[in-house]
């Protein structure tokens, strides 16, 4: 009996095309990346060129008094607690009162609420639930009028309190 050779391992010569092959895709994808990066490096250095030109050319333009003084009431209102002068509006709200407006004014730390209401004791019943609020004081009634021409007779109202900012 003639003896039998069996290699488990099974080392069979692969083409040399395979590993050429990939090299050459390899090396062109690696000119292309650098070909890519060097364009994107040039973009940067031009752009950053351009906008050095540009901060140094151009004119800085002072802010006048009237500008600064906007701006200083823009940041005052946007710093108002207004959460907790919406938390006291909700409490307050009823079906019967539908509020048209809100004017704060940061300086006296007041603010004027305008709305319509179903009848003069709802604007009462209004004004009272915003006296009961904590972040409001000094809530009062200052302007009420019919409308008569309305067939309903509704009652557009403003009430005016101080607004608590320390809450």
């Amino acid at each position: 009996m003639r003896k039998l050779e069996v290699d488990f391992v099974g080392r069979r010569r692969a083409s040399p095309w395979v590993g050429r092959v990939l090299l050459a895709l390899a090396v062109a994808f690696s000119l292309d990346v650098a070909i890519s990066y060097q364009d994107v490096r040039g973009s940067l250095s031009l752009n950053e060129a351009k906008t050095a030109n540009a901060r140094r050319s151009a004119p800085t333009k002072q802010a006048s008094p009237e500008e600064v003084a906007v701006a200083r009431e823009t940041v005052d209102r946007l710093a108002l607690p207004w959460n907790t002068l919406f938390g006291a509006l909700e409490s307050a709200a009823t079906d019967q009162v539908a509020l048209l407006g809100i004017e704060p004014d940061p300086k006296a730390g007041t603010v004027v609420i305008s709305g319509d209401s179903k009848d003069y004791l709802a604007a009462l019943t209004y004004v009272l639930n915003l006296s009961r609020a904590e972040a409001l004081s000094r809530v009062e009634l200052v302007r009420h009028e019919t409308q008569a021409a309305d067939p309903q007779a509704p009652v557009s109202f403003a009430v005016s309190a101080a607004w608590s900012k320390a809450r």
